[in-house]
């Protein structure tokens, strides 16, 4: 199969979606504590619009956005290797250092800004994935689905004791021995998350110093403790692109079998476990089980449906009005993620407005909107005046070693 060309625009779109559906996940993570993106009732307990407003959000975004983004991270690593090569340069060099540099910047975005940071995952999990891209893409395909599905089985294995305990006290048939452990950790998490919500409300400079003494392994913790979904997941991206499901290789039929079948037995299995979860009010620990696990295979088959119906509509949604702005703000991606962290975070922490703890669920959607009109609205005028988002270029001229042109 010929290379694919330097820019795939299904590609950009796809990313464009998924740089602002990222959004409305990240958006409890920055309104309030961790446990928020877990639980609608942290930091406070959940009213009936807050719980349908976070219903709404793992219905449509909570694992899709993030998958969708890890498929297309695999896929773009090798667009990048691809067009390096074409020009005689060592391709697999180069993005190597351009990994390196992804880490570095992601340790930075952690340390800077926000706990929720995932570049340096995918910088280790890139690295991890270079190896595997002259692998056919059955082959690669069948690998990665192996290792996904491997992974998420042993952690739910590990977590149903806790989850069944947890269960059993909610229900009033626990053992005392069970209830005080449970009351326990439930005493330990409390404290934790009190004294994270008082850490956001502090200045800048004293919330980097405190990641800097308490946290500052915090990224490479995380990383490994999400290898085995976000590897296999990039893995499947280069399959993916390697079979020409970007680049018009792929029958219209079989992407439309693809979206069929994923929003429907996906969305299907997502109304179920979100029903388990209602069920119990979005218990912690239920919830972790749910959301590390359980909800692993439908996540993947609604973000295989999303990039399916993105990829169908790509060539007609990319010549209308809002195609051509969704495309523009997948190819600023890094620029538009890293700005809502910047933004999102002065609205929420001490060192701005300091609303942390003060949004509920229910009104998180209107940053949301506001976010995405602010995505939408400026990343296609930049593009007209210059060649890439500023971290793009930033990124791209420390991965060549040389300034790159800026300006058109």
């Amino acid at each position: 199969m010929a290379p694919p060309p330097t820019r795939l625009a299904a590609l950009d779109l796809v990313r464009g979606v998924a740089v602002l559906g990222i959004l409305a996940i990240n958006i409890a993570g920055f309104a309030g504590p961790v446990m928020a993106t877990l639980t609608p009732q942290v930091p406070h307990p959940a009213t009936f619009a807050d719980k349908a407003a976070f219903a709404l959000g793992f219905i449509l975004f909570e694992g899709k956005m993030r998958a969708l983004f890890s498929l297309l991270f695999g896929a773009s690593m090798l667009l990048f290797i691809d067009r390096a090569e074409e020009a005689a340069r060592d391709g697999d060099r180069l993005q190597i250092r351009r990994l390196l540099w992804l880490g570095l910047f992601g340790y930075l975005h952690f340390l800077l800004l926000w706990w929720g940071d995932i570049l340096f995952t995918y910088a280790l999990a890139g690295l991890a994935a270079l190896p595997f891209r002259h692998a056919p893409p059955r082959r690669l395909a069948a690998g990665a689905l192996a290792i996904f599905a491997c992974w998420h089985l042993l952690i739910g294995g590990g977590g149903l004791p806790e989850t069944w305990r947890e269960h059993r006290v909610i229900a009033g048939t626990a053992s005392p021995a069970d209830a005080a452990r449970y009351d326990k950790a439930e005493a330990i998490v409390a404290s934790k998350t009190a004294a994270e919500m008082a850490s956001y409300h502090q200045g800048f400079a004293a919330q980097i110093a405190g990641k800097l003494r308490d946290q500052a392994a915090e990224p490479l913790s995380s990383a490994l403790g999400s290898m085995g979904e976000t590897l296999p997941l990039m893995l499947l991206g280069m399959a993916l692109l390697r079979s020409g499901f970007f680049s018009g290789g792929w029958p219209d039929g079989a992407l439309r079998r693809l979206a069929r079948t994923g929003i429907a037995a996906g969305g299907t299995l997502t109304l179920l476990i979100l029903a388990w979860a209602w069920s119990g009010g979005f218990p912690p620990v239920r919830m972790m089980l749910i959301v590390s696990a359980v909800a692993a295979l439908p996540h993947l088959l609604m973000a295989l449906a999303y990039a399916a119906t993105l990829v169908r509509a790509a060539p007609r949604l990319a010549r209308t009005a809002l195609g051509a702005r969704l495309v523009a703000t997948g190819r600023m991606a890094f620029t538009n993620y890293i700005a809502c962290t910047l933004v999102m975070t002065f609205i929420f922490y001490g060192w701005g407005l300091d609303l942390v703890g003060k949004v509920p669920p229910r009104q998180q959607p209107l940053y949301v909107l506001g976010g995405w009109a602010a995505m939408l609205a400026w990343s296609k005028p930049w593009l007209a005046r210059y060649r890439q988002g500023p971290l793009e270029w930033l990124w791209r001229s420390l991965t060549e070693r040389r300034r790159q042109p800026f300006r058109r």
